[in-house]
């Protein structure tokens, strides 16, 4: 179990390093204010209205970079420091969120498979890591400790795949933004520049979670492996 301690440490560090960078990032990028005056509501809504979409509603939510879209009921949550807020990181959220409204919309391959897999996941999540240790106890005494901890490799491994396929989700929903923030000159060089760097380090929080439960499961599927 050494190794498993090794692992989730390494992945906290770079996990909270990736994180700290995001905020200050956020933070930096509040500072630059949009010459056009727009604020992250009215982004979502004017990227939501050239798109077409008529039938998605912008919302404020409570907390600090809380913001994401709800498919259920159709609604872009935006943080309270993206919603009224009028500058490029404001922006690059706004415009990010309403990327994955417009995904919906279109039925992005991605984002439906990645919703398909969100019950089975919440369930899997929940269990898979009592699974594989309650496997590893067994394993000391019984052969089905063996079995057991296949059951909760396989359940986190939903959980693994689930990390990977929020990638393109993710990354598809930036560079719609970033292509109509530039499109319909709605940010100056500088905001523009400010809103991609903000948009990648958000971005690379996905990367990392996905990696660490790569790792992970690659870890536990080892030590199945290795006394199977």
């Amino acid at each position: 179990m050494i190794g498993y301690y090794v692992i989730a440490g390494v992945l906290f560090i770079l996990s909270m390093y990736v994180s700290n960078k995001l905020k200050s990032k956020f933070k930096k990028y509040s500072k630059v204010h949009l010459q056009n005056g727009m604020s992250g509501k009215e982004i979502a809504e004017k990227m939501l209205s050239d798109n077409g979409i008529n039938n998605v509603k912008v919302i404020s939510t409570p907390g600090m970079l809380t913001d994401h879209y709800n498919p259920q009921k159709k609604t872009i949550n935006l943080s309270e420091g993206v919603y009224t807020q009028r500058n490029a990181a404001a922006a690059a959220v706004a415009a990010h969120e309403t990327g994955h409204a417009i995904q919906h919309a279109q039925a992005y391959s991605w984002l439906q498979l990645r919703s398909q897999l969100v019950p089975v996941v919440s369930v899997a999540s929940r269990f898979s890591q009592w699974v594989i240790f309650g496997g590893l106890m067994l394993m000391m005494t019984t052969a089905m400790g063996s079995t057991i901890l296949l059951i909760g490799i396989i359940l986190y491994g939903m959980g693994t795949l689930f990390s990977f396929v929020t990638l393109p989700v993710e990354y598809d929903a930036s560079k719609r933004a970033l292509v109509w923030l530039e499109n319909e000159n709605m940010l100056s060089t500088q905001e523009h520049d400010a809103a991609e760097d903000s948009l990648k380090w958000a971005a690379r929080t996905y990367v990392v979670a996905a990696v660490g439960s790569l790792a992970t499961l690659l870890y536990f599927l080892s030590i199945y492996m290795g006394r199977d």
